[in-house]
């Protein structure tokens, strides 16, 4: 009689298996909530509302949007952590939001621990941009030109703990650079006041800047991309000017929390990797001087995992309080 309870037990957890291989199978039978934690109008937003409405035409649901932006990104992120496993709460993670930012404020979440990382998205590389009305015309002029300046050059990024945010900093740090930092919550509140005048340059993704770069408002002086662009041939890459290890794009993904069933997470996978290679995807891809990458689920984990790897000592490194 004393293993009655334990054999009860066992009988109750077989009997859940069922019910959770149909909830997946099931899975979406209602809304299901993406959460994109920067702002409206940068490339988080544009992909995050491509791979919304393309699951949502393929699963006949409604997938939301929602922008809750702020702190690089780990507001947003930390709703998502907390939110049921059952994949009707995602966000558009990503390289800014899931490695640098936990680097920075290692009290806000376990990038790893605390999400299932699920599908890549893709992303742009980052440009170095500058108002057209500064007297810049190339990015070896910009080091003289901040140097002259008695209170620094004022510039911007999406925020605190973005890959752009990053960058710059990496790059203020080698030449001990007077520059002065000012965060916002998103591309597009930084290129409005790169527009205005409010601040002189930016790190952010090309997509973000790039009709305003045509337009001839704003000037492109670098990408971090690993070769130069079939738009922009003379623009150099940041491994040209001498700043190798700021070579990669700014990828975005889809994620969400931890604990989602593996065939959960690779049913999403399989259908955003469709997605992205859609031609749809294709065009905003090429659009928006765009790149994916192509892993399944436990691949994409990996390619998380070594990026925290890759990005940690330069982080860190820039956390670290002045002597």
């Amino acid at each position: 009689m004393k293993f009655l309870p334990i054999s009860a037990a066992l009988i109750a957890a077989a009997a859940l298996v069922p019910h959770a291989a149909q909830a997946q199978s099931d899975w979406p039978s209602k809304p299901v909530r993406i959460v994109v934690p920067y702002s409206p109008g940068g490339s988080a937003d544009t992909l995050g509302r491509f791979i919304a409405k393309h699951l949502g035409e393929a699963f006949k649901q409604s997938f939301v949007v929602d922008n809750k932006a702020g702190a690089g990104g780990i507001i947003g992120s930390q709703l998502v952590a907390k939110a049921p496993p059952d994949g009707y709460t995602l966000v558009v993670s990503g390289i800014g939001s899931h490695v640098i930012a936990p680097i920075e404020t290692p009290n806000s979440f376990d990038p790893m621990k605390d999400f299932t990382h699920i599908a890549m998205l893709g992303g742009p590389p980052l440009a170095v941009i500058v108002n057209a009305e500064v007297p810049v015309k190339d990015f070896k002029a910009l080091t003289p030109y901040i140097n002259a300046m008695p209170k620094g050059l004022s510039w911007g990024s999406p925020g605190a703990g973005t890959h752009g945010h990053l960058t710059g900093e990496l790059f203020r740090a080698a030449g001990g650079l007077n520059m002065v930092h000012i965060n916002y919550k998103g591309a597009g509140p930084a290129v409005a006041d790169l527009l205005g005048n409010q601040i002189q340059a930016a790190v952010m993704t090309l997509s973000s800047a790039n009709a305003h770069v045509q337009s001839g408002k704003l000037r492109l002086l670098a990408l971090s991309s690993p070769k130069r662009l079939p738009e922009y041939p003379t623009t150099p890459t940041l491994a040209e000017l001498g700043y190798p290890g700021l070579t990669g794009t700014t990828w975005f993904s889809l994620s969400g929390p931890p604990g989602m069933a593996p065939a959960l997470a690779d049913k999403i996978n399989a259908e955003v990797r469709r997605g992205m290679q859609s031609a749809a995807a294709r065009t905003l891809m090429a659009n928006e001087s765009m790149e994916t990458a192509d892993y399944d689920a436990p691949a994409f984990s990996r390619y998380v995992a070594s990026e925290i790897e890759r990005w940690s000592p330069a982080v860190r490194s820039l956390s670290k309080p002045a002597k």
